[in-house]
């Protein structure tokens, strides 16, 4: 089969490597949609990320969709020619954490693109059948794939305890926010969406902003929102959010940028603030099938650019272009 490898920060080259053989437990899946993530292009640019460093060559991709092309031993409940949409990390079913239910925190799990483990830009791929999640034909390959993207908007979500009737601040208009964005609107709040990229905000409405400002330009009137999400991970953002809550508001930080941010502990002290982080996500393809499949959510919509797997630097690249959102790679 044919994968794009990460041999070095900055360089890829496509290899041959044999097809892998699936194990007890486990499906060989071809490969159909993989949805490019930042993270993807901060191994390619920068090599690392936090403590994660490309020290070897690394393949790329941790959204992906695909086919079912063969089962291994003991598979009984997923079948050859199924399509489905696998959930990238891999967690020690009997660690504490898993255990308790949260088994995105197992600190052993082994996910998709995280150094040493490879990734799914690549023909085939081997997963444990209990994370291939069956999809129904009303989602394409591509919002197949996107059920990963939306899956940390539902954590966000759920970690915002997001209800009926909150005012919520989303910043970065990119396609996690977005998705943020629409699933708070389901949840019955108002969303408001800053981005600096003035473009971005275009389609704000459709995935659920009732109200958007530039972070250059923002409003004269600083509203106090119940809820702020960052899905930049900009200090400056993730400043300016906290600002705007009300007493006892609450913020929930998903984007990965500034590994340090001087809080304003008076502010934080004064209105009583919380703030917490969202570490990927757990438990969260079954509803996000189900918002995908009904119509409610919209993933195609935020696909720009599809790219080959010759062609996977300029998928990484695709985001500083003018209107970009989400780049699919199909290998």
């Amino acid at each position: 089969m044919t994968a794009s490898v990460l041999v070095r920060q900055g360089e890829l080259r496509t290899e041959q490597r044999p097809v892998p053989t699936p194990g007890p437990g486990e499906v060989l899946v071809r490969i159909t949609s993989v949805g490019v993530c930042g993270s993807d292009t901060h191994y390619f640019a920068e090599g690392r990320i936090g403590s994660f460093i490309v020290d070897s060559p690394l393949v790329l991709g941790h959204e992906p969709a695909g086919v079912i092309a063969s089962l291994g031993a003991g598979v009984s409940d997923r079948s050859v020619g199924q399509r489905v949409s696998l959930e990238p990390g891999i967690p020690d079913p009997l660690s504490e954490q898993s255990l308790a239910g949260c088994y995105n925190l197992d600190p052993g799990v082994r996910f998709f693109a995280t150094p040493p483990i490879d990734g799914v830009f690549c023909e085939y791929a081997i997963h444990p059948a209990a994370f291939c999640h069956p999809v129904p034909d009303s989602i394409s390959d591509d919002g197949a794939a996107m059920l990963e993207p939306l899956s940390v908007a539902l954590a966000a979500r759920s970690a915002g305890k997001i209800q009926i009737g909150d005012a919520v601040l989303v910043a970065g208009a990119g396609p996690i926010g977005l998705l943020i964005s629409k699933v708070a609107q389901l949840a019955g709040a108002t969303v408001t969406l800053s981005d600096v990229r003035a473009e971005r905000l275009a389609v704000a409405e459709k995935y659920g902003a009732t109200h958007t400002f530039t972070a250059t330009d923002p409003p004269p009137v600083v509203p106090e929102f119940d809820v702020f999400i960052d899905a930049s991970g900009a200090e400056r953002a993730i400043l300016s959010g906290l600002e705007r809550l009300a007493p006892r508001g609450r913020a929930v930080l998903v984007g990965m940028g500034a590994d340090t941010v001087a809080l304003p502990v008076p502010l934080l002290q004064g209105r009583e603030l919380s703030i917490t982080g969202t570490f990927r996500y757990a438990n969260t393809w079954p509803t996000a099938i189900a918002l995908a499949a009904s119509g409610q959510v919209d993933l195609d919509g935020l696909v720009t650019s599809v790219h080959g797997l010759d062609d996977v630097q300029s998928a990484l690249l695709a985001g500083s272009n003018l209107g970009a959102l989400k780049a699919m790679v199909h290998p």
